[in-house]
């Protein structure tokens, strides 16, 4: 496997680990246990896995949909952390940010495969 896959998904990886513990702990103000940095790290590997698996794959269009709906996620994220005044806005946010992230990857490997498809229809 490329030095470079690798790279990506680690840093990924490590930037979704480090997004997910600056909301919580630093915006949200919550004291964080072992449980919590076990869910973020969880969900850190499986994003940085994904996105070295698409480009392993050579599915760049699907990568590109894929951090893009991850990004759009983490804006979703911090945006309900800042502006929500619920109870429960801290778990909308996150909540948001898996839900977006997971239909970001559903529709991306659609899109791909249905490129994929079209080309070998041609």
């Amino acid at each position: 496997m490329d030095s470079r896959l690798w790279k990506i998904g680690f840093f990924t990886a490590l930037t979704s680990f480090v997004l997910l513990i600056l909301g919580v702990r630093t915006i949200g103000g919550h004291d964080l246990i072992w449980k919590n940095y076990a869910t973020f790290s969880i969900f850190s590997l499986t994003v940085g896995v994904l996105a070295s698996v698409m480009l392993f794959y050579k599915l760049t269009i699907a990568f590109r949909i894929f951090m893009g709906a991850l990004v759009l996620g983490f804006l979703q994220f911090f945006r309900s952390f800042l502006m929500g005044s619920g109870d429960f806005s801290e778990s909308i946010g996150i909540l948001d940010l898996f839900i977006i992230s997971s239909f970001g990857f559903g529709l991306a490997l659609l899109i791909q495969f249905g490129i994929i498809f079209m080309r070998q229809a041609k």
